[in-house]
C-alpha cells in the first residue's frame, strides 16, 4: 500500500518548502529529497521529459520521502492523468487564465464525484491491491491541484478562479507575468510585483494557500512578513548553473582556452 500523502493538508499550515526541478536526473531529485525539502515540482513543460523519464523521477522522489508535483504542459488533460497514474502527489497546471481552466484540471485530476479521472489499475492504484473504493477516496482527498497564474488575464480573473474552490495551492509565475505585462524578464518591475501581490491578496480573501518563489533572503523575509507560509525556493537547474559559474570564476577572469 502506498504511503499517505499529507502535502495538501500541509499547504494550509506554515512551513512547506519546495523546489522546481527542470533537469531530468533522478539523482538530482534524490538530492533534493535528502536535503530536506518537502516537495519538488518536476517540470515537463519546459524540459525534455517523456513518460519513461518521469516515472524514474517520481520513483526517486518516493525513495527519498519527497512529495512530487508535476508541472504539466498547457491545455493537456491527458498529461494530468499520466502523471497521477505514475504516482505523482499532484499536478501544477500552467497558464490558468479563467475558472474554466481550473474546472478542466479538476475533472482530469479527481475521480467521481469530484471529477471524472479515468479509472486505472496501475501504480497509483497499488496495482489492484486493496479496496479500489478506498483508492478513490484517498486520491480525491490527497491529490494536489496547484495552479500557476502567469498571465495578465489570470490576474484580472483571480477572484473568479479561486471562488469555485478545489485548488490546493496557487503559484505565481513572475517570468511569464513580466512578458504578459510588456516588460519581459523584468520580474522586479512594479507592474509584475503588483500583479503577484494582487494574487496573494486574493488568496488571503479566499483562504487558498499561496507559495511565492523566493530565491534570495530578502525576498524570503519580505514574503514571510506579508504572511506567506509556503515557498518555492527556485529551480535546481538555476542553482546548479550558478554554482558552476561561481566555481569557474575561481580560476580568475579567464582561462587558457584559445
Amino acid at each position: 500500500m502506498s504511503r499517505p500523502h499529507t502535502l495538501a493538508r500541509r499547504f494550509a499550515k506554515p512551513g512547506a518548502v519546495g523546489l522546481y526541478c527542470s533537469v531530468p536526473a533522478p539523482t538530482l531529485v534524490d538530492m533534493i529529497g535528502h536535503a530536506g525539502f518537502d516537495f519538488v515540482i518536476l517540470d515537463t513543460e519546459h524540459s525534455l521529459v517523456g513518460d519513461a523519464e518521469l516515472a524514474a523521477l517520481l520513483r526517486a522522489a518516493q525513495a527519498s520521502g519527497l512529495d512530487a508535483l508535476v508541472r504539466v504542459p498547457e491545455s493537456d488533460p491527458g498529461s494530468i492523468l499520466r502523471a497521477l497514474d505514475a504516482g505523482a502527489t499532484g499536478v501544477v497546471v500552467p497558464h490558468v487564465r479563467c475558472r474554466a481552466d481550473v474546472d478542466a484540471a479538476l475533472r482530469a485530476a479527481r475521480y467521481f464525484p469530484d471529477g471524472m479521472r479515468s479509472l486505472g489499475g496501475g501504480r497509483a492504484s497499488n496495482y489492484g491491491v486493496g479496496d479500489p473504493r478506498e483508492v478513490i477516496r484517498r486520491a480525491n482527498a490527497e491529490v494536489v491541484v496547484a495552479v500557476l497564474i502567469e498571465d495578465r488575464e489570470g490576474v484580472d480573473a483571480i477572484d473568479e478562479i479561486l471562488a469555485g474552490g478545489g485548488i490546493n495551492l496557487v503559484l505565481p509565475g513572475p517570468g511569464d507575468l513580466s512578458q504578459s505585462y510588456g516588460v519581459p524578464w523584468e520580474t522586479r518591475h512594479p507592474l509584475v510585483r503588483g500583479a503577484v501581490e494582487a494574487i496573494h491578496e486574493a488568496c488571503l480573501r479566499h483562504s487558498t494557500p499561496f507559495a511565492p518563489m523566493t530565491t534570495n533572503p530578502e525576498a524570503h523575509a519580505r514574503w514571510r512578513a506579508a504572511g506567506a507560509t509556503s515557498f518555492v525556493l527556485g529551480d535546481a537547474q538555476d542553482l546548479a548553473a550558478r554554482v558552476i559559474r561561481e566555481q569557474y570564476a575561481l580560476a580568475g577572469s579567464g582561462s587558457d582556452k584559445e
